[in-house]
C-alpha cells in the first residue's frame, strides 16, 4: 500500500514538472470605472447612512473652546506658541493620572515638532481640531532618565534646532547653539538624579531619532491618547490664547 502512495505521489509530481513550463494567460480583460460626480447616489445606502453622519459632525464640530488667534507651528524658532500649548496640555492633564499610578509628579514633557499636523485657526474649536492636530493613534508614556541622559536629550534638541514641544525644561543656548543654562522646573539639573519625562510612545520607539528614550530605566504607559487629551483639554479652557516664549531660547 505504502508503494502505491508514493507511486502516486512521484506521478503527480512529474505531471506538475512537465506542466509547469507550459502554463499560459489565455485573456484578462479589465475595465475602468472613474468615480465622478455624474454618479448617482444610492439612495437607500444614503438613506441608511445619514443618521450616523449627521451623529458624527454633531460631535466632530461641537464648539469646546475659542482661539483668539491662528496657531502655525512655523511661527517660532525654538519654541511655537501652539507646540507650548500642546507640551502644556500634556503636562497638566498626564500628571494626575501618572501621580495616581506611581504617586510621583512628571518633571517635564517633550513632544515632537513633527507630530504637531495642522493649524489652528482662529476661532471655534471642536473635536475635529483636535483630529486635525493630532491625528495619530499616540499615547502618553512617562520615561524614567538620570539626570547625565537629560544632558543627552538637551544635546539632541541644541543639534537639531528644531522647535520640538517642550513643558517644564527651559534650555538657554548662545548664538552659536552652544548650551548656556538648562534647569528643570527653575532647579538646576542633578546627573545622579532620576527624572521622569512624558513623551510619546512614537518617540519612546525611536522616533526622529530621539534615541535616548531607550535609556529608560522604567515606563509607565498612561493609556491616555495625545488626541484624547487634547479634546478633554480643549473641553476644560474657555479661550485658547498660548504665546511663544523663554522655555527654550538662543541669544544672538
Amino acid at each position: 500500500m505504502k508503494s502505491i502512495i508514493k507511486l502516486f505521489k512521484f506521478s503527480v509530481l512529474l505531471l506538475i514538472i512537465s506542466c509547469g513550463d507550459n502554463w499560459q494567460l489565455y485573456k484578462a480583460e479589465t475595465s475602468r470605472i472613474e468615480v465622478n460626480s455624474e454618479i448617482n447616489v444610492d439612495s437607500t445606502i444614503f438613506k441608511f447612512i445619514e443618521p450616523y453622519k449627521k451623529n458624527i459632525e454633531k460631535d466632530l464640530f461641537t464648539t469646546f473652546a475659542y482661539s483668539a488667534y491662528t496657531l502655525d507651528k512655523k511661527e517660532g524658532e525654538l519654541n511655537t506658541a501652539i507646540g507650548n500649548m500642546m507640551a502644556d496640555a500634556v503636562f497638566e492633564l498626564s500628571n494626575p493620572v501618572f501621580k495616581l499610578k506611581k504617586n510621583k509628579n512628571i518633571d517635564f514633557v517633550l513632544l515632537n515638532y513633527g507630530g504637531i499636523r495642522s493649524i489652528i485657526s482662529k476661532g471655534n474649536i471642536n473635536e475635529k481640531t483636535a483630529y486635525n492636530l493630532m491625528p495619530f493613534e499616540n499615547e502618553v508614556v512617562v520615561t524614567k532618565l538620570t539626570g547625565k541622559d537629560i544632558y543627552t536629550l538637551i544635546d539632541y534638541l541644541r543639534i537639531v534646532k528644531s522647535a520640538h514641544p517642550i513643558s517644564g525644561l527651559n534650555l538657554e543656548l548662545d548664538k552659536n547653539y552652544e548650551l548656556i543654562r538648562a534647569r528643570i522646573n527653575n532647579k538646576s539639573i542633578d546627573i545622579n538624579k532620576y527624572y521622569y519625562v512624558a513623551t510619546s510612545d512614537f518617540l519612546l520607539n525611536g522616533g526622529d531619532k530621539m534615541d535616548f528614550f531607550n535609556k529608560s530605566s522604567e515606563n509607565t504607559f498612561l493609556n491616555y491618547k495625545i488626541r484624547d487629551l487634547l479634546i478633554d483639554y480643549f473641553i476644560k479652557i474657555d479661550t485658547l490664547k498660548p504665546k511663544i516664549d523663554n522655555r527654550f531660547i538662543r541669544i544672538k
